[in-house]
């Protein structure tokens, strides 16, 4: 069973086509990135597979669960980090991590999600800060630890490393390497296409809507004869 597939997915606002008939697989245990300018139909897309958004049209399906009619069965699977996302500030970080695995569990099993997603966020004594003190990163590595301390099959992130400064971004990527390497499936936007290239097995290019190449970042490039994943996006954009 793959973990994503995306069949001819559609979105529409009013007349407005967002996503135009986007059709991909990801596998299970992959790091999949999709990449693409703002404005591009990323974000759409990875809340449409969150359930976040409805579908216009064609079909998603989350390790076998239709998103569509199914909504309730893929939110228990997956998790969803969307670049805007934050945190009560007034709480430390531990106080944080214990509030939001109260969604999730009680008792012995919410003690031991909370201890997961402590040692995720890895801040060493700034758990017990409040969250108002932390940098960009450290409130990035809190906000990611919320997402994968639940046991998702699915990870979903949006723009992860958006804002933050190459020590920050190097150590987010570290971390995402260790939650796929613990078996979960990982798909994330960017429009950072070397942290793409660095990062993912498997890549996704969105213009305007339309899925325009799909491949493993080295062949990608080996095909278009491109040293870098931008050369890559910015031909097959101007065709």
């Amino acid at each position: 069973m793959e973990a994503l597939e995306l069949r001819d997915v559609r979105k529409s606002y009013g007349d407005r086509e967002a996503v135009h008939g986007i059709s991909l697989t990801v596998h299970e245990g992959e790091i999949f990135g999709l990449i693409g300018h703002n404005g591009a139909g990323k974000t759409t897309t990875l809340r449409m597979i969150s359930t976040l958004l409805t579908i216009t049209g064609g079909s998603i399906s989350v390790f076998g669960h239709d998103v569509a009619t199914e909504p309730e069965e893929v939110r228990r699977i997956i998790s969803y980090l969307p670049e805007d996302a934050g945190a009560y500030r007034d709480l430390t970080g531990r106080a944080y991590l214990n509030f939001m695995a109260g969604f999730f569990a009680s008792g012995q099993e919410k003690e031991e999600m909370v201890a997961k997603g402590i040692e995720l966020a890895d801040l060493g004594e700034r758990i017990d800060s409040k969250v108002d003190t932390y940098s960009k990163g450290m409130m990035r590595r809190l906000l990611i630890a919320r997402a994968i301390m639940p046991n998702p099959k699915l990870a979903i992130m949006d723009e992860v490393t958006s804002g933050l400064d190459v020590i920050n971004s190097y150590e987010i990527r570290e971390v995402i390497r260790g939650i796929a390497k613990s078996g979960v499936t990982v798909i994330m936007s960017s429009h950072n296409m070397f942290e793409v290239d660095m990062l993912c097995d498997r890549v996704g290019m969105i213009d305007q809507g339309n899925l325009i190449l799909l491949g493993k970042p080295a062949d990608l490039k080996a095909e278009s004869g491109a040293d870098t994943l931008e050369e890559v996006f910015v031909r097959a954009v101007k065709g």
